[in-house]
């Protein structure tokens, strides 16, 4: 389910990708025809002032009289109307551009919204693994950049075509009321401009799509350096990652100029048109002044009819490409929403009661098809013992805990709560029924009090201030200016180690959940942080049924069973008093190797 990996083959199919568009179209249509119908006389008026110069011309300039069905038409009554009433049809096309450009705006911008507001909704409930197939920048690419290109220029792309295609028909009629003769010429070379038309439409699929690709890249890169900035400064990685968004930025830039070089060449095609049609109709245009078949005003008129039809079609070989690709934009947004995620909530029970038991029995589960990360795994928790879970670095002991609340599900085997598949409870009330610590919690900007209230955005402030003292966090408040309103910043990067711990620790027993996972939650920080956190912690899983992925002695001392992983398959089971005494064991091994010399610590400590 990576995002680099979706075809546009559904970029060229225009009736399929305006079907999928159309529900957000559909509840602005009326104020859609309104601009798309605002659009035809501002069109229209283009050829208004070309109109005006054959009776400007031939009456005011050349002294010819003009008499329309009976009513002559003087030189000095043309003289003082003509040029008024060209400012006057000005105005009201500026009038009618103006309100052409604010109803398209507002009408563009409203679908940008909505389908942004809509894959929002789908990104959020997309499962673990879209997140880890998936970086941050191509993320940000494809769900808020492509949106925006594919609703709002759309929009002003149609409100463009409209407006050139009834500015087209205007002087087209302009052409004929000077010349029939000439218009033939004239809509002859026009027909010819669009032949090489035909040769635009698939150069420019694979190149949008690398450089979509190597922009979410660029993205990525750009998020790395702000939240890894440490990092790269303490392993002076500076040159090596100037160097890599160096050649991704010249790799973009090889992308665009290669889509140059295939579609470039038609805005200059469409110029030589353009000027050998203009060019041909000169030459007719003299010989039937000369036979007197055409009046001088006419041909005035009738070339700058040509030229102002001739100049959107200079730069339509641009335009074109730039719809095309607005409709890969569009491609890509739907099939967005065609992305499935793989946890499915069809459950249809309520997990309201805290299980009396929880059982994982003969789980098999891998991330993908390359390596299996849990072999058979069966083991089960009794209501209210602490389970504690170790083994070497990569052995599977976080993918248990995250198969819990179903962040992944399963390939073989269950999770049953008291002889219930977790697959049968509602997604939400299962998750509901569990709180999570982690080694690193994300701390989302805002206030401490509403990084807490997430766990239960309906606690009293009784309860606030109860799980303030039980995480130890109560005396951290009070020394702050703001106390529990204080702003933190973005992931909690002003607080330390401990404290964003305690915060995350009080967000978990506001949330009060009769299951507890504890994902390496002491393993980050110091000596003393961890005895003040070890503290709030031992609050937190008080009457709980605990998951703890552990590496503080006590904790997994006091376990009531404790499960060794190698290698995704568990070795041992049993108390800390029975693994250690199990000769050539694993726990034992781990123990000698890792937790004496913890324990020496501790004990020297003390």
């Amino acid at each position: 389910m990576k995002l680099n990996e979706i075809k546009t083959d559904s970029a060229f199919d225009y009736a399929y990708l305006l079907k999928r568009i159309f529900p957000y179209i559909k509840p602005l249509m009326f104020r859609i025809i309104a601009t798309f119908l605002l659009a035809i006389p501002l069109g229209l008026l283009d050829g208004v002032t070309a109109f005006a110069l054959k009776p400007y011309i031939d009456v005011v300039v050349n002294g010819q009289t003009l008499d329309l069905h009976g009513y002559v038409l003087t030189r000095d009554f043309l003289a003082k109307i003509i040029p008024p009433g060209i400012v006057i049809f000005a105005g009201v096309q500026g009038i009618l551009r103006y309100l052409n450009t604010y109803f398209s705006d507002w009408i563009s911008l409203t679908i940008a919204n909505n389908v942004k507001i809509d894959l929002y909704k789908k990104l959020i409930y997309l499962d673990s693994k879209f997140y880890d197939d998936n970086s941050s920048g191509l993320v940000l690419s494809r769900f808020l950049t492509d949106p925006e290109v594919a609703s709002r220029v759309l929009i002003n792309s149609i409100k463009t075509l409209i407006t050139s295609f009834t500015s087209a028909l205007g002087l087209i009629f302009v052409l004929l009321y000077n010349s029939w003769e000439l218009a033939v010429v004239g809509v002859i070379v026009l027909v010819c401009a669009f032949v090489p038309m035909a040769l635009l439409r698939k150069k420019i699929k694979q190149v949008s799509n690398k450089t979509t690709v190597v922009g979410g890249n660029i993205a990525t890169a750009f998020n790395e350096t702000h939240k890894g900035n440490k990092v790269i400064s303490g392993y002076n990685l500076q040159e090596d990652m100037f160097s890599k968004v160096k050649n991704m930025i010249r790799e973009t830039f090889t992308l665009q100029i290669s889509l140059t070089k295939r579609t470039g060449w038609l805005s200059p095609i469409m110029y030589i048109i353009a000027s050998i049609g203009i060019a041909v109709v000169m030459y007719v245009g003299n010989n039937l002044i000369v036979a007197g078949r055409l009046t001088t005003g006419s041909f005035a008129s009738f070339i700058t009819s040509l030229l102002l039809l001739y100049k959107p079609i200079k730069t339509l070989g641009n335009d074109l490409t730039n719809i095309q690709n607005i409709f890969v934009a569009i491609n890509r947004v739907f099939d967005l929403f065609d992305f499935n995620t793989r946890i499915k909530d069809e459950g249809k029970r309520k997990l309201d009661f805290a299980p009396e038991k929880i059982e994982f029995k003969n789980i098999n589960f891998a991330y993908d098809e390359t390596k299996e990360i849990l072999k058979n795994v069966s083991f089960e928790a009794k209501k209210g013992q602490t389970i504690a879970i170790v083994g070497n670095s990569g052995g599977g002991k976080s993918t248990i805990v995250n198969l819990l609340p179903r962040f992944y599900d399963v390939n073989e085997g269950g999770i049953y709560f008291d002889c219930v598949n977790i697959k049968d409870f509602d997604l939400n009330s299962l998750r509901d029924s569990i709180s999570q610590v982690f080694q690193h919690n994300f701390l989302f900007s805002g206030t401490i009090k509403e990084n807490i209230l997430i766990g239960n955005k309906n606690a009293s402030e009784e309860d606030l201030n109860k799980v303030l003292k039980a995480a130890h966090l109560d005396d951290f408040v009070n020394s702050l200016e703001d106390g529990i309103n204080t702003l933190i910043a973005e992931n909690g990067e002003s607080l330390s180690g401990g404290q964003q711990q305690r915060i995350a620790i009080a967000r978990a027993m506001i949330k009060n959940a009769p299951i507890v996972v504890l994902d390496e939650a002491t393993s980050a920080l110091d000596n003393k942080s961890e005895k003040i956190v070890q503290k709030a912690l031992d609050n937190l899983m008080q009457d709980k049924t605990v998951f703890v992925i552990a590496h503080r002695l006590s904790t997994i001392f006091n376990a009531d069973k404790i499960v060794v992983i190698d290698d995704g398959k568990i070795v041992e089971t049993g108390t800390h008093e029975e693994l250690i005494n199990i000769s050539e064991g694993k726990y034992k091994n781990l123990y000698n190797m890792q937790f004496k010399n913890q324990e020496e610590i501790l004990e020297i400590a003390k």
